[in-house]
């Protein structure tokens, strides 16, 4: 395990649930908490949530290798890796494979309210809530500043804004929708729906494209359990998802919106949170989560070879 003098590196910087640390100019080491974001910022500590995140994203990376180059070298503790360093690009490539969504700037809520194109994709009428789509679509959006909210763009937009230059916007989303199916044919062998997910894409040193941050997580995917999903959907109830929804739901139901201190989560709907984090991470790679161990990607041979850490 890593201890605080381990950690005595340069350049740490601290997201909401995760810190990063510079080894060296070429590779960062990211270190995955326990702590759980919502209404943009943390809420509440969910167990070994930390461990689920950053061994599931480990075994992810390894499941689309050929598919596209990523930033994973190791996975050397259970909370954290080391990886290439890279420069995020300044979108979120957010891929949907359902109509869903209950923000006001989501997909589905705007569909509701009578639009038919929507961040630039147009959709027909007498579409129901969750329905699932039979092609994904992209919806970028930017990257949020602390205390702000991301913009939902079109494709076209980020073109556009000069966000991404064009061909390499055409390769991002080429990788983002072939990862996509690549996930929603594991999640569907493991009775679930890939509904929704966000990738980040960064360059290394040398302008490779890498997928970096973590893929397919409760964190940053949404899957729907299919056991109950069309039942649910029946009754106009939302789907069992495994995420950290019941957190949120929590937190609204005690009247909390996003201002000022949180109030403390219940202990139940902790552990309830915990298991769907869990749950996860075991249907979908297959493997008993074992708190302590990193049964998953322990090393990644072929990037550390690359990369001249290995002969």
């Amino acid at each position: 395990m890593f201890t605080d003098i381990d950690l005595a590196l340069p350049d740490r910087r601290a997201g909401k649930v995760r810190l990063s640390y510079a080894v060296d100019d070429e590779r960062r080491l990211f270190i995955t908490t326990d702590r759980l974001s919502a209404f943009d910022r943390i809420v509440a500590h969910i167990p070994y949530k930390g461990q689920v995140l950053n061994q599931l994203a480990a075994w992810w990376f390894h499941q689309v290798a050929d598919l596209t180059d990523h930033h994973l070298l190791s996975v050397p503790d259970p909370n954290a890796t080391l990886a290439v360093a890279a420069t995020p690009l300044p979108v979120e490539v957010v891929v949907r494979g359902a109509l869903t969504g209950s923000t006001s700037t989501s997909v589905w809520q705007r569909y509701a309210q009578g639009a038919r194109l929507i961040d630039g994709h147009r959709f027909p009428d007498g579409l129901t809530k969750n329905t699932v789509l039979d092609q994904p679509i992209i919806t970028p959006t930017t990257k949020a500043v602390a205390g702000g909210h991301d913009e939902p763009l079109s494709c076209t937009q980020v073109v556009e804004r000069g966000l991404v230059e064009a061909a390499l916007w055409d390769r991002v989303q080429a990788v983002a929708l072939a990862v996509f199916e690549r996930g929603r044919t594991v999640a569907r062998a493991a009775g679930l729906v890939l509904a929704d997910t966000k990738y980040e894409f960064g360059l290394d040193t040398h302008g490779r494209l890498l997928l970096i941050d973590e893929v397919h997580t409760p964190d940053s995917s949404r899957f729907w359990v299919v056991d109950t999903l069309e039942q649910r959907c029946s009754r106009g109830e939302e789907p069992e998802s495994l995420d950290k929804e019941p957190v949120r739901l929590a937190l609204v139901a005690a009247g909390y919106r996003g201002e000022g201190h949180a109030p403390p989560v219940p202990a139940d709907v902790v552990d309830a949170t915990a298991r769907r984090y869990v749950d996860a991470y075991e249907r979908l790679t297959g493997l008993r989560f074992e708190p302590g161990s990193t049964p998953v990607a322990p090393r990644l041979i072929a990037n550390l070879r690359r990369e001249g850490l290995l002969p």
